[in-house]
């Protein structure tokens, strides 16, 4: 297993040095000046030539991609030409949102995996929930958005439609998520809204992840109850529950954790919409407005971070799937 891990981040790490150069070689290869970009188009061609020599532009490639590494290290991604500001900053202030949406979205699509899986597989059966869940999961993902809006706030008003609250003076720490730092404060009513504000964007980028994993776990969990130890633990007079808790489960989530590695790269994706359609401030309404504007550095920015974080996360699900199946670390 140790062995199975040490390879697993050594592959980790060298795939990250090759998104980072492929990152490079867009920025060496696209039409605009870094150094006109850093300093605007009305600077003088002096500070301009200035510029590409403290950017290290002047010199050959390899030299150029090294002191690119070391800014990247150092977390130097830039300037932004939309909001003149640092990336790193804007990354920092738009990456809690982002962060708090996406681990809703996650939680939500477990959840409803897993039911979706226990009704279609478990109960050998179908119902007006896992047939609603199939069809919203296999619809656009803008198509999907914007019926939620119609539905539950324009028809029915349950939800808001945009924002990530409608707090006058929310906290603003410790953890920048506002549904936890709204309990930390004493504050229940803005864990309340902030929850209200994330029910239509999070639901709308967990079902097709729900979907996916849900019928993944639905075929191995149906394979699972095939096998003949499990007519064993039966005979042996083991209730269904500790069946399926024990035996069950464990044998049955391999293909589910693959299945959730290859579909945070589509969680990104679909971030990206989402954002727009309830006009959440996170990285996904900066990243499209960073593409309406031309901002290098802003998309650049934020496409090595969606990047890093989805090989990590597919490292971590490798490690899980060794721990689910030994097998795996063995092959």
């Amino acid at each position: 297993m140790i062995r199975f891990i040490t390879w697993r981040l050594v592959g980790m790490v060298v795939v990250i040095l090759s998104m980072t150069f492929i990152v490079f070689l867009l920025r060496s290869v696209v039409p605009s000046d870094p150094a006109r970009a850093a300093l605007g188009s009305s600077a003088p061609l002096a500070a301009v030539r200035a510029e590409r020599v403290a950017l290290g532009l002047n010199h050959p490639l390899w030299q150029q991609y090294r002191h690119y590494l070391g800014q990247l290290l150092h977390g130097n991604l830039g300037l932004s030409v939309t909001t003149l500001n640092p990336v790193r900053s804007d990354i920092a202030t738009a990456l809690p949102a982002s962060l708090e949406l996406l681990l809703a979205a996650a939680i939500l699509a477990i959840v409803m995996a897993v039911v979706l899986a226990t009704v279609q597989g478990l109960l050998r059966g179908t119902s007006v929930f896992s047939h609603a869940m199939v069809a919203a999961g296999s619809a656009p993902i803008f198509l999907t958005g914007l019926l939620m809006t119609y539905i539950f706030w324009f028809r029915l008003g349950w939800f808001p439609s945009s924002g990530r609250t409608s707090i006058a003076d929310p906290p603003t720490g410790p953890t920048k998520l506002l549904v936890i730092d709204g309990l930390l404060h004493g504050r229940p009513g803005v864990t309340v809204n902030a929850l209200e504000h994330l029910a239509l964007p999070a639901l709308t980028l967990a079902l097709p992840m729900s979907v996916a994993i849900g019928r993944t776990l639905r075929s191995s969990i149906v394979g699972v109850l095939r096998q003949d130890y499990i007519r064993t633990a039966r005979s042996k007079g083991l209730t269904e529950f500790k069946i399926l808790v024990r035996h069950v489960l464990r044998n049955a989530s391999t293909a589910a954790i693959s299945m959730t590695g290859l579909q945070i790269g589509l969680l990104f994706a679909n971030l990206i919409i989402v954002e727009q359609i309830f006009g959440w401030p996170g990285l996904g309404l900066y990243l499209s407005e960073a593409l309406s504007r031309s901002d290098l550095n802003a998309t650049l920015g934020v496409a090595l971070l969606f990047g890093i974080t989805y090989i990590v996360i597919n490292a971590l699900v490798d490690v899980l799937q060794a721990v689910a199946d030994p097998r795996v670390s063995l092959e």
